[in-house]
C-alpha cells in the first residue's frame, strides 16, 4: 500500500498547554504537550505551535531542546517524530515491549548477514510503533524510522501485526490508513497471500524508493506480540532476492518468538 501514512488525517489535540498546567510548570507542560501532539499526528512547527498555544519561535526553541535530548527526532521526510528516549521509556513501562531488548542480538546478526536495515515494531491500539532498528550497511534510510508511529495498514511492519485478523475486520484498518473502496479488494488479496506465506512484502514503502519484508513474531501465548521488518532499495532487494531471503527471515522471526517463549507445539 503506497503513501497511506501521508494521507491519514491528523487528529492532534488543540488544548493549549498554558491552560492545562499551573503557574511555574508551563515550560514542562509545553514540552510534554509537544510530545503528545507529535504522537497524535502533528509533524511540523506550523502544526505544533497552535497545539501548544505558543508562537512559532517559542515552539522552535522547545522542539530544538527535545531533539537534543532524544525526546523527538527528525524523520527521513524532514518532519518531527517521537524520539528514541520515548521508545526506551515505553519498553520499561510496558513489559510486553521487551521484544526490542530480546530481539536486538538476533536482529543484529540478521542485519550483519544481509547488510540491510532491520526494525522491530509493536501494536499500540490502531497504530504500529517502531521500537528499535539497526541501520543499513549500505547507507540507506531505515523504514520505518525508530519512534515512528503509523496506522497499522500503512506499512509492512503494521500489516504483519494484522495477519491474524479476520478479513471482515481488516477493512477498518485499510480505511484508517487512507485506503479506498477501489483498493480494498486488492489489498485483502495481498493480505491473504501474506498470511499464507508468513510475511508481508511492501513493494513501495510509503511512496519512497524502498522495499520491505515484514514478519509477525509470536509470544508464549501464541499471539502476535510484535513484528520485524527488513528494508532496502529495490536495487538491493529484488523479488528474486526476497524469495531467497524468505527462509532466513522466517527462521529469524521464529527465533525471536522462541526468545519470547513461543513454542509452536504447545501454542497449537
Amino acid at each position: 500500500m503506497n503513501s497511506l501514512a501521508t494521507s491519514h488525517a491528523p487528529h492532534w489535540s488543540h488544548e493549549r498547554a498554558s491552560d492545562a498546567w499551573p503557574p511555574g510548570t508551563q515550560t514542562l507542560g509545553r514540552g510534554l504537550s509537544i510530545v503528545h501532539a507529535v504522537s497524535n499526528g502533528a509533524r511540523t512547527l506550523s502544526e505544533l505551535a497552535p497545539a501548544i498555544g505558543c508562537s512559532r519561535s517559542t515552539t522552535q526553541r522547545l522542539t530544538s531542546a527535545l531533539l537534543r535530548r532524544g525526546w523527538l527526532q527528525i524523520m527521513p521526510s524532514g518532519r518531527f517524530g517521537l524520539g528514541p528516549q520515548l521508545t526506551r521509556l515505553a519498553a520499561q513501562a510496558r513489559p510486553g515491549l521487551n521484544i526490542a531488548v530480546l530481539s536486538r542480538p538476533i536482529l543484529e546478526t540478521l542485519a550483519e548477514r544481509t547488510r540491510d536495515a532491520v526494525v522491530t515494531g509493536v501494536r499500540s491500539e490502531d497504530r504500529v510503533l517502531c521500537l528499535d532498528g539497526i541501520e543499513s550497511r549500505r547507507g540507506l534510510p531505515m523504514h520505518p524510522a525508530v519512534g515512528e508511529m503509523s496506522p497499522l495498514a500503512a506499512n509492512g511492519l503494521g500489516q504483519a501485526l494484522l495477519l491474524h485478523e479476520e478479513e471482515s475486520t481488516l477493512a477498518h484498518f485499510h480505511y484508517d490508513a487512507g485506503g479506498s473502496d477501489a483498493t480494498l479488494a486488492l489489498w485483502l488479496q495481498d493480505m491473504t497471500l501474506s498470511r499464507a506465506r508468513g510475511y508481508v512484502l511492501e513493494r513501495d514503502a510509503n511512496g519512497h524508493d524502498t522495499r520491505a519484508i515484514a514478519l509477525p513474531v509470536r509470544d508464549a501465548t501464541g499471539a502476535i506480540a510484535g513484528a520485524i521488518a527488513l528494508s532496502s532499495a529495490p536495487a538491493f532487494l529484488s523479488l528474486s532476492r526476497v524469495e531467497a531471503l524468505a527462509p532466513l527471515l522466517l527462521q529469524t522471526a521464529a527465533e525471536v518468538g522462541r526468545a519470547l517463549g513461543y513454542d509452536p507445539v504447545t501454542a497449537a
